[in-house]
């Protein structure tokens, strides 16, 4: 039987001794180690989230006017020659123009919310809940019996709830495509489906419709803009040969990877939260810190007869200290994999509290689990546990053995 081993099994028969002490260890870890986790979670969480959203909807590049952001700056004009341009690239697959605008029922009752112009193709952004998801353009017949002049559009299920509508019903809508636009006559609109958009809130009103119905309905038919170019580049190239080619056939354009926006954001807006976790986790560590030391110090201070009995029977320094360190290990350790199932169940709880922040999408995470953050969660906990039982060690080490038995002996 090695040392380690021996060690161990004398630190576990020592803390079975008190057990209450020890089972106050192993709570107060637990709370710790469940705390630092969720900030480890937290530290990338959202970063992971907002790439794992991006990624979902089958894009991989962004092509924007102007280097304000995804949406909010200049517009694309002539997006649809953008999109046969780009698309006829061999690095892409496809290239979707989007245009933004504001969707309104007529009073009284109205409602309003957004609504989006897609182009779209082969791929969906949006996962379809009921009814169909095939778009239509006024001109053509989107059911069988149904007005040739009327388009389709999809609409989430908050909007379907809002308006009380369902697949097959009409519904009439006034857009608007810019703020500086007269407000239209509503024109009507045919319910195809009800789906989820990734990026909408919890509070979100979304529609879609296809460009061109939007541009007819804001009474901009000659208007082709648009807010983006959603890309998917070609199985075999990826998104940073997209980009290249894009930069030589367009310099004027500029485009993004997914991987870019997220650093972008990672820069702007998301280091608050790692900021706010390394403040915590230094706190949590801390804690754990002077709880383990505590409890090892008084262990210790009540138990200086008997390391000194020990000494005298033949047990080394290094061996004392080492039964020191394997209690500080056990300590750790119990509490640290107790730690794992309370921190995932509290991440969960607050999870749910930060997500109804405004503006944050339904499908966005702040605390994602990671391979990389129990490596970290069980190294910080070990150095915890190692510093922890540095100051009972040398107590231990620096023990007279002659008068702490006689002072033992005299009281």
């Amino acid at each position: 039987m090695s040392r380690l081993t021996r060690s161990f099994g004398f630190a576990a028969r020592s803390l079975r001794r008190q057990p209450a002490r020890a089972s106050v260890g192993i709570l107060g870890i637990a709370a710790v180690g469940a705390l630092l986790l969720d900030m480890l979670l937290l530290s990338r969480g959202l970063v992971v989230s907002f790439h794992d959203l991006l990624d979902s909807i089958g894009f991989d590049v962004r092509v924007v006017a102007g280097d304000l952001g995804p949406i909010g700056g200049p517009r694309l004009a002539d997006a649809s020659g953008i999109a046969r341009e780009l698309a006829a690239l061999p690095e892409i697959a496809e290239a979707v123009p989007i245009r933004m605008a504001e969707g309104e029922t007529p009073a009284p009752g109205g409602v309003g919310f957004s609504l989006m112009g897609i182009d779209v193709q082969a791929r969906r952004p949006w996962t379809l809940v009921s009814g169909s998801d095939r778009l239509e353009s006024p001109g053509r017949s989107v059911a069988p019996g149904g007005s040739a002049a009327v388009p389709s559009v999809l609409v989430n299920r908050r909007l379907a709830t809002a308006l009380r509508v369902s697949p097959g019903d009409q519904i009439r809508v006034r857009a608007t495509c810019s703020a500086e636009q007269s407000a239209m006559p509503p024109v009507p609109f045919l319910v195809a489906g009800v789906a989820d958009f990734p990026f909408d809130t919890e509070s979100q009103l979304s529609a879609v419709a296809l460009r061109a119905a939007v541009r007819s309905a804001c009474g901009t038919g000659t208007d082709d803009t648009a807010d983006m170019v959603l890309i998917a580049s070609r199985e075999g190239f990826g998104a940073d040969s997209a980009v290249s080619a894009i930069r030589r056939r367009r310099p004027d354009l500029h485009p993004a990877t997914n991987d870019e926006i997220v650093a972008r954001m990672q820069q702007q807006g998301f280091s608050y939260f790692r900021q706010i976790s390394t403040v915590l986790s230094t706190i949590t560590m801390l804690f754990g810190f002077m709880l383990i030391a505590v409890l090892l110090t008084v262990s210790v201070n009540q138990r200086l007869a008997e390391i000194a009995a020990l000494r005298a029977l033949g047990f080394s320094q290094a061996r004392i200290a080492l039964d020191i360190l394997s209690q500080s290990a056990l300590l750790v350790g119990a509490g640290g994999i107790l730690a794992l199932p309370l921190g995932v169940a509290l991440s969960v709880w607050l999870d749910a509290i930060l997500k109804k922040m405004p503006g944050i999408p339904m499908t966005l995470h702040f605390f994602v689990f990671e391979p990389r953050a129990l490596v970290w969660h069980a190294g910080l906990l070990a150095v915890t546990a190692s510093l922890a039982a540095a100051y009972p060690m040398w107590l231990v080490t620096r023990l007279s053995i002659a008068s702490t038995l006689r002072n033992e002996v005299v009281s």
